[in-house]
This record gives C-alpha cells, sequence and structure tokens, in this order.
C-alpha cells in the first residue's frame, strides 16, 4: 500500500467506513485522496482489535437487506444504486443470517482495503491528526472514538463546550403507534411558547399509584448492560442520568422527577383514582422530536436497560401498550456534532466551510448510516470541486431523509444520534398504515432514479 506523502484535492481524516466510503466515491470520479488514518502508526482506539481499514468493532451485521418494507434495507439498495464500496465489499464477505445481511468482519474489513489500496487515486497514510486543517478540502470521518486532541481542535472550531462524553438516548417512538384514547396532549400548566404545538407540547401518559409502584420495581430489577472497560472513565452528566439510577435512589425520587403528575389536568372521566381534572399519580411525557412530528421520544428515559427489557417494561405504560420504537435507549461514549447547528445542509463546518463531516461524528448511527453519510460526503465534495451546484437528495428517500434529519430537521436543543427509519421521512399519511412501508420504499426508490438521472452531469459517477 502507497504510503508516502502526495500531492491530492482532498484529504481525508479516519479511516472507518465513512472515510473508506467517502475515498472511494471521491476517487472513482478521478479525485486524489489522502486517506489519514491512526491505527498502524503505532497507535490504537480502546476498542478496535486490527489496524484495517473499515474494521467493524461491535456487531457483524448490516441489518435488515429487505429493500421493500424496511428503512435500512432501502437504504442499503439506495447505497447500491451509488455504488458503495462498502456494501460492495459487504457482498464478498457475506454469511448466512436470513433476511439480514450479515458478514465475515475480517474478509469484510481486507476487501475494502485492498479496493482502496489499488485505486491510483487514493493514498492511505498512517498517521494521527492531531488538529483540524487550516486550509484544503477535509472530511473528518473519525467516528465515536476520535483522538483526544482532534476532538479538543474539533471543540475549538465549533465553539461547542465538549464532545466526548457519555450519550444519554432516550427512547424514540412513532407517532402513529401511541394510543391516543389513553394519553392527551398538555404542556405543563399550560405553558405555551410561539414554537408550542395548539393543544400542548407534551404527550402525557398517566399512571396510577399501582402502576407506577409495579413500573418503578421492574426498573430496579430489570437486566442492564455493563459498560465497556474504556468506559468506565468517562463520566456522565448529572443531567443524564440513568432512569433506573434515579429509581434506585428512592420509590419517589421519579414523582419528582421525570414523572411527576402536577400541573397536568386529567381530561379523562373514566379513571376512578384520579377523575377528570386531577393531576395523576405519575406520568410518563413524550416530546416531539421531529419537525414532521412523526416521531416523539420519552423525555428522562435514558437508560442502561437492554434492548428486550426496555420494550417489555415501556409496553406497559398506558397508551404505550403498542408503541413501535425508532430506537431505543441507551447510555455510552459517544462523540458527535450538534449538527443542525454547526454544519449547514452540505455537511460543510459552518465556521470553517473547507472541512466537511461524515459517519458518526454528525449523529447518526450504525454502520450503514455512517457509511451513508460518508458516501454522500464524498459525492458533495466532488460537485464542489468540479465547480458544480449540489443537488439536495429528495427527502423522500433514506439518503435524504438522513441527511435532512442531520442537517436541520432535527431539533438542535435535544439532537441525538439517530438510526435510519421510515419516521424520518415525509409521512404518507392518505396510505394505509398496513401498506404504509411499501409506499415508503415504492416512493424512495422512484425519487433516487430521477434524482440519479438529473444529478448526473454535477456528481458523473
Amino acid at each position: 500500500m502507497n504510503s508516502t506523502t502526495s500531492s491530492h484535492d482532498v484529504h481525508i481524516i479516519g479511516g472507518g467506513l465513512a472515510g473508506s466510503e467517502a475515498a472511494w466515491q471521491l476517487a472513482k470520479r478521478g479525485i486524489k485522496v489522502r486517506l489519514s488514518e491512526m491505527r498502524g502508526s503505532g497507535e490504537m482506539t480502546p476498542a478496535h482489535q486490527t489496524d484495517g481499514l473499515a474494521e467493524l468493532v461491535c456487531s457483524n451485521s448490516f441489518r435488515s437487506d429487505d429493500d421493500t418494507k424496511n428503512a435500512v434495507g432501502l437504504l442499503h439498495h439506495e447505497m447500491r444504486e451509488l455504488d458503495s464500496v462498502i456494501m460492495r465489499a459487504g457482498e464478498v464477505a457475506r454469511v448466512p443470517a436470513g433476511s439480514a445481511m450479515a458478514v465475515d468482519r475480517d474478509v469484510f474489513s481486507a476487501e475494502v482495503e485492498r479496493e482502496l489500496s489499488e485505486h491510483p487515486n487514493i493514498t492511505v497514510v498512517r498517521e494521527r491528526i492531531d488538529v483540524l486543517p487550516e486550509s484544503g478540502l477535509t472530511i473528518v470521518a473519525t467516528g465515536p472514538l476520535t483522538s483526544q486532541l482532534l476532538a479538543q481542535s474539533i471543540v475549538g472550531a465549533t465553539g461547542e463546550e465538549r464532545l466526548a462524553f457519555f450519550d444519554a438516548i432516550a427512547p424514540i417512538i412513532h407517532r402513529d403507534s401511541i394510543d391516543m384514547s389513553k394519553c392527551w396532549i398538555q404542556s405543563r400548566w399550560n405553558k405555551r411558547t410561539e414554537a408550542s404545538n395548539e393543544d400542548g407540547d407534551y404527550i402525557n401518559c398517566p399512571m396510577s399509584k399501582e402502576q407506577y409502584l409495579a413500573f418503578h420495581q421492574a426498573l430496579v430489577d430489570g437486566d442492564k448492560t455493563e459498560f465497556k472497560e474504556w468506559e468506565k472513565d468517562t463520566p456522565y452528566f448529572d443531567g443524564c442520568m440513568p432512569i433506573e439510577v434515579m429509581a434506585a435512589r428512592g420509590v419517589e425520587t421519579l414523582r419528582y422527577g421525570p414523572m411527576k403528575g402536577v400541573g397536568l389536568d386529567n381530561p379523562f372521566d373514566t379513571n376512578e383514582e384520579f377523575p377528570q381534572g386531577r393531576w395523576p399519580y405519575a406520568v410518563v411525557q413524550l416530546r416531539q422530536d421531529n419537525k414532521l412530528g412523526t416521531l416523539w421520544n420519552m423525555v428522562g428515559f435514558q437508560t442502561k436497560l437492554k434492548y428486550a427489557a426496555q420494550a417489555d417494561l415501556f409496553r406497559t405504560i398506558p397508551g404505550l401498550e403498542n408503541a413501535e420504537f425508532a430506537r431505543l435507549g441507551g447510555l455510552h461514549r459517544n462523540t458527535f456534532l450538534n449538527s443542525p447547528q454547526v454544519l449547514d445542509r452540505q455537511l460543510r463546518l459552518s465556521a470553517a466551510p473547507h472541512i466537511r463531516f461524515a459517519g458518526q461524528v454528525t449523529g447518526c448511527e450504525g454502520y450503514v448510516e455512517s457509511s451513508a453519510i460518508g458516501l454522500v460526503a464524498g459525492m458533495m465534495t466532488a460537485a464542489e470541486l468540479g465547480g458544480c451546484d449540489w443537488s439536495p437528495l429528495p427527502r423522500s428517500t433514506a439518503l435524504g431523509a438522513l441527511l435532512s434529519h442531520i442537517t436541520g430537521d432535527a431539533e438542535a436543543a435535544t439532537f441525538q444520534p439517530m438510526n435510519v427509519n421510515f419516521g424520518l421521512f415525509p409521512p404518507l399519511h392518505e396510505v394505509k398504515k398496513k401498506q404504509r412501508k411499501e409506499a415508503y420504499t415504492s416512493r424512495a426508490k422512484e425519487d433516487l432514479q430521477a434524482w440519479i438521472a438529473d444529478a448526473k452531469e454535477a456528481v458523473p459517477a
């Protein structure tokens, strides 16, 4: 592999999934790339095991490959249509996994490395980059394990107080799976702002004393995940305390915290314990999570409960018996930008537009999503170098929906990393719910083909 310095058009920092994909998209369009990867230079992250490009650190699964009913499967399809090196390598390394796409991680990494190392427009350099370049087109794709010095440089450029911390993630629920015959919309004490919804800002799921006590005990007893060894020294914020830790502090703690019922007037007249107009004993609040109003997050419910335990327990909450989760909760070390605040619609750093970010550092979750944002970052940079106007991807596509969420559709004040899901897509309310997933994927495929046809001159294949 060529490891000497050479002239280049674009500098990519980070040889993970996103960095590798961005390099491929640029190189195949005739653009010279310098790909800097820290591993192999005598440096290693706490989580990686090898110095291979695009190493899969956790699972070996790219999740569902069904492109007719599944959002991530649709993302697979779209990336294949745009000649993704990650999807190409995935096919070479594929192992049996039913309708999912799983790979032999060693074969996968080796295949990505072979493709990149054999391309004449890519120079892979094993080096650690400690500061953001002051000039020259750059893509930063260093992921959740960004080195400390580079993280400090990013903090300086973005104005964020800190970048590496325990990321407290609350579960997010699809709005149309909530039973509104048991819940109501109201802001506490009916307080409103100019941005408030007509009836209020929160969906309120009430609990009786009996329901609350059972829920509290299940939180304390629930099966929880442990921090990884390299995560244990990174503290989480007091404001991001896991809900089960709060529950363990006393049976009343949650009722005076995120589950307090004061200021919320029960509109129902069917519950004897708290009749119409009275405050519920306890309440779970959901807050709108995206501008489309299709996703709502559980306020204060960051948790270390295992996924199966979360789904079972949270479906005991009145109104959430049939909840469909766009994402379950978690608490782990992560490094990501508040992208809606600091990046423009083309993933460029507002304070330094010669720098783009890609991958998990932008606030997407998952191997495929990280690769997808790398793919788009590469295509955007190619268009910029060619002096062409970038044609935005349709929001009806998986790529466009994910990108729109990261760069502006999500609320900056509550921005959290997200997997691709149909809640990010412009809704199709006129389609029956049972047919909606197929309708989303069909619309996306048509719109992507139209976009590809229109974008050929700006971003040739």
